[in-house]
């Protein structure tokens, strides 16, 4: 089931990836919906509907204001939507740090995402491919080599199945990942060994986004975010780690940016 569902749910990313513009914006917003209710139904799960709507409506806003251009005023009203949907949540008697940090959690990636793949920019196209394969290839090569080798638990205590040879399995098919992409698309880095850095720094984000979440759900009470992929669990359990390397990558752009500019 889990080949199933991937050989299903992945071209669907792909294209919408490739096609850029309003198809990404459209499948980004669809993915906020469906975290914002996976987030609710975990967070507060004997009531989760006003929790779903204070986040969903939130990161709809930040999703489509980053879609403008706009990337401050959409940070901006990440903080603010964050503030509201917890001062919300204690209105009806939820828990107002988890409603906040649901929208923090979930809209600070959606943003990045957006940013990095710049409309239907071909450099932009690229950025956004290297989270993507990066961060599938660590998690794959992390489940395949760890189902292979077994060995000593990385976080026995959150994260009982993850062993540190998937671990290293997964830091090395992401940089093996980073360095093919920057080979072979157009990336705005210096040279393109800069990808082997990429993709090990981005593998390492997706590694840490895969135990946050498991912590988070061992808080919750949880073993999987929902049950909307069969095999996989939620979408949340599908895309931890790559929220993550959405945030390195973009920050490694932003950098990168920044130094061409003062140069």
């Amino acid at each position: 089931m889990r080949v199933v569902s991937a050989l299903v749910l992945a071209p669907l990313a792909v294209l919408a990836i490739w096609a850029g513009s309003l198809w990404f914006l459209a499948i980004m917003l669809a993915a906020c919906v469906v975290l914002a209710r996976e987030w609710a139904e975990m967070s507060a799960r004997e009531r989760p509907g006003p929790i779903f709507w204070a986040v969903a409506l939130s990161l709809v806003a930040v999703t489509a204001i980053a879609h403008t251009g706009a990337m401050s005023p959409a940070l901006v009203t990440l903080v603010l939507a964050a503030a509201a949907a917890g001062l919300f949540a204690r209105q009806v008697r939820q828990e107002g740090l988890d409603a906040a940090y649901g929208v923090l959690y979930l809209g600070w990636p959606a943003i990045l995402l957006i940013w990095l793949r710049d409309g239907q920019s071909a450099v932009g196209l690229s950025w956004t491919i290297m989270v993507f394969v990066v961060a599938w290839s660590s998690d794959v090569a992390a489940f395949m080599v760890g189902s292979l080798l077994k060995g000593p638990k990385l976080w026995p205590r959150y994260s009982p199945n993850k062993t540190w040879s998937g671990f290293a399995g997964g830091l090395v098919a992401g940089a093996g990942a980073g360095a093919l992409i920057a080979a072979l698309l157009p990336l705005d880095v210096p040279h393109p060994a800069w990808g082997l850095l990429l993709g090990f720094a981005a593998a390492l984000a997706t590694m840490a986004g895969d135990l946050w979440e498991s912590a988070i759900k061992r808080r919750f009470g949880v073993k999987d975010a929902g049950g909307l992929i069969p095999g996989h669990g939620g979408l949340l359990d599908r895309v931890d780690g790559l929220m993550f390397a959405a945030v390195v990558l973009a920050g490694a752009r932003l950098l990168f940016i920044l130094t061409d500019a003062t140069a």
